[in-house]
């Protein structure tokens, strides 16, 4: 399959430190595909036939209700990886996937992985690991767009983007989603985020400039984060 796809590999978070044999033997099973713009992955309720690694593009996953209203579950980019959990307990897709932009993907065959997991059974713990610390980003996602208003679940948001930074003011995160897809991921409407985005610019929490914002106060979007206001 080459080096590139060799190297790609053993850079995921899932694999990284996993022996050269080991890393070998996933690189054999993986199969290489691109989507176009729009294109669909999968729908919710296919058969969950593997799991995916974004090499280059943007995947976004996504719920729709009986209504029609769409929900975002998550955006994944280069390195990242999705549908591991069909992958392993043989439902199907949770969820639908589609392409953001042209994307190149790997798909890792559901009995192929399995039979690789036999193998060599340290793969599945470092994957155990990882899908625990997953978890817990997911109960707290849960947490945020159900229990918190707008503005709560739109801080916690930002200070995701932030991540570990240090700086307390003057910070500049980039949105990874258009505002309407963060609309439809926060669980609200774009009139709504509009409203809540410039309530808080003119609380002096944060500059504006397209997709990129500047926090300048980190310790009040953690409050507001948090259900609290000061």
């Amino acid at each position: 399959m080459g080096v590139e796809i060799r190297e790609f590999i053993e850079n995921i978070r899932l694999w990284r430190g996993l022996a050269d044999e080991q890393l070998d033997a996933i690189v054999e099973i993986a199969i290489a595909g691109t989507y176009a713009k729009n294109q669909l992955i999968f729908s919710e309720g296919e058969p969950g036939t593997g799991f995916f690694a974004v090499k280059s593009g943007r995947v976004k996953l996504f719920k729709v209700s009986a209504e029609g209203k769409e929900q975002i579950l998550h955006l994944f980019g280069p390195g990242e990886h999705f549908a591991e959990v069909p992958a392993f307990d043989g439902e199907c897709f949770p969820a639908s996937a589609i392409a953001l932009e042209v994307t190149e993907l790997l798909f890792f065959p559901r009995t192929a992985f399995l039979n690789l997991l036999e193998e060599y059974p340290s793969i599945g713990i470092n994957m155990l690991a990882l899908f625990a610390r997953h978890l817990r980003r997911f109960a707290q996602l849960i947490e945020d767009l159900s229990l918190k208003e707008v503005p709560g679940r739109l801080a916690a948001y930002l200070l995701y983007l932030y991540g570990d930074s240090q700086v307390v003011s003057g910070a500049v995160v980039e949105l990874d989603m258009t505002k309407a897809q963060l609309a439809a991921f926060l669980g609200t409407i774009p009139e709504t985020l509009s409203r809540v985005f410039a309530k808080l610019s003119q609380e002096g929490l944060m500059v504006i400039d397209g997709s990129r914002i500047t926090l300048l106060d980190v310790r009040r979007l953690r409050m507001l984060a948090g259900g609290k206001r000061g």
